[in-house]
């Protein structure tokens, strides 16, 4: 556990410390595109973040093929290899298309590819645990498809759910400290090597979250940008693939009485991270809603729009940096309630425990719905949108006497770290003006 800790820590710091210079670089080589219609920010920012999540897993990777125990995950397994490969092209496509905006088409077409070269690599599904029949194994093309699609379902999934800020990173952070303590429990408690290295890249990936969330809490400075939330999206594919299906049921039936007992035993978890539904819930729920709605209107599935979740959670009422905190409580929620349920699943407390919290979510998702009165005397202890409001003209004569004591120039800092521009409807005469001259 120290080792994987300290592997976690050296991610964070490479990726904190490496963010700031990587930001400077992206404003620099121009990578901050203009707001478009479907942004909520109202700053042009710059992205290519995962350039330093990047470097960061490279030298989490580094270090622990250094340590003593975690270094025979490299001579036992070939697939952080795999995984260094394919995360390698899909960041390198990412970094592309945070410059150029490439096509939503050739970047699926890459993402396609970095799955085959992890599968050529060994990081594949082998077999799946089936309730009541046992361990399916399956054929080489099989496993491939099967492997690429969870690949780029979770890429797209973690790339969809990129929309507020912090809003990926800090779920992709929780989604992998819960596959973190489920993979580590069956390397440790079940003494099966072949989790190691997925409870190792959970550790990573936390790392890699945990460095950057800084930087991209709201206000973020910078944004990780395709390059970012394609990469964590692959990391965490490869995860699920590696203990979903490179791990034989057959290893637990000692411990279970029988192979189909031990498959049902582990079927909470290992069935929706195949698919993955648990882990991401959030983020798949969300990809799959897009699709069908976009479908429905006749449009392109990898149309953008403002149809998201984080979006409709704005349109209700709430506040950015709220609607982020409710989406990580309930990715939260549904990844440590099925690591939970997957330990036992025998214990009412477990159902009754996620049923309480899953009320207290929906309260706090209704929330802008209410407006309760606020006596007099609480009203310096409430938040600001439930105090009683004073009159319009006085507001109106303080906000007069405010703007004029402070006026606000072109050309000023932002609050994201950014040069301050003129609206967007003078953008375009500009641009033309310039190039008259």
């Amino acid at each position: 556990m120290r080792e994987y800790l300290l592997t976690l820590c050296i991610t964070a710091a490479v990726t904190y410390l490496l963010t700031g210079p990587v930001r400077k670089f992206a404003i620099v080589a121009g990578a901050m595109p203009e707001i478009r219609a479907r942004d909520v920010h109202r700053e042009p920012t710059p992205r290519l973040g995962g350039i330093a999540m990047f470097f960061g897993l490279c030298a989490g990777l580094l270090v622990a093929d250094h340590l003593t125990n975690l270094s025979e995950v490299f001579e036992k397994s070939n697939e952080p290899r795999a995984l260094l490969s394919g995360a390698a092209l899909i960041w390198l496509i990412g970094v592309l298309d945070d410059k150029f905006e490439i096509d939503a088409l050739i970047k699926l077409g890459g993402q396609m590819i970095a799955a085959g070269v992890m599968v050529m690599q060994g990081l594949t599904i082998l077999w799946l645990p089936i309730p009541s029949v046992g361990s399916v194994a399956l054929t080489q093309w099989q496993g491939t498809l099967l492997t690429v699609a969870l690949v780029v379902i979770t890429i797209n999934a973690v790339n969809f759910v990129d929309g507020l800020d912090g809003l990926a990173a800090g779920m992709v952070c929780i989604a992998a400290a819960a596959f973190f303590l489920y993979a580590y429990r069956i390397w440790y408690s079940y003494g099966i090597e072949a989790a190691a290295p997925a409870t190792l890249f959970s550790a990573i990936l936390m790392g890699m979250c945990l460095g950057f969330l800084p930087h991209n809490m709201h206000p973020a400075r910078i944004f990780m940008g395709d390059s970012g939330s394609m990469l964590i999206g692959l990391v965490l594919a490869a995860g699920a693939i590696s203990i979903t299906g490179q791990i034989d049921p057959d290893a637990l039936k000692l411990f279970a009485g029988s192979e189909k007992a031990a498959v049902h035993q582990t079927v909470p978890v290992y069935i929706p991270l195949l698919l993955p539904l648990s882990i991401i819930a959030v983020p798949a729920a969300d990809l799959i809603s897009a699709i069908v709605r976009r479908t429905w209107r006749g449009q392109s599935p990898f149309a953008a729009d403002r149809g998201h979740l984080h979006h409709r959670l704005l349109e209700i009422g709430h506040s950015h940096s709220r609607a982020v905190w409710i989406m990580y409580f309930w990715s939260a929620l549904i990844a440590f309630g099925s690591l939970a349920y997957s330990v036992n699943s025998a214990s009412m407390w477990i159902v009754l425990g996620v049923v309480f919290l899953s009320a207290i979510g929906l309260v706090l998702l209704l929330l802008p719905r209410f407006t309760p009165r606020v006596p007099m005397w609480a009203q310096t202890i409430v938040p600001p949108r439930y105090r009683r409001r004073r009159p319009v003209a006085a507001e109106s004569v303080e906000a007069a006497e405010v703007e004029q004591r402070t006026p606000v120039a072109v050309g000023v800092a932002g609050v994201n770290g950014a040069t301050a521009l003129r609206s967007r409807s003078h953008a375009p005469e500009r641009r033309k003006a310039e190039t008259s001259r």
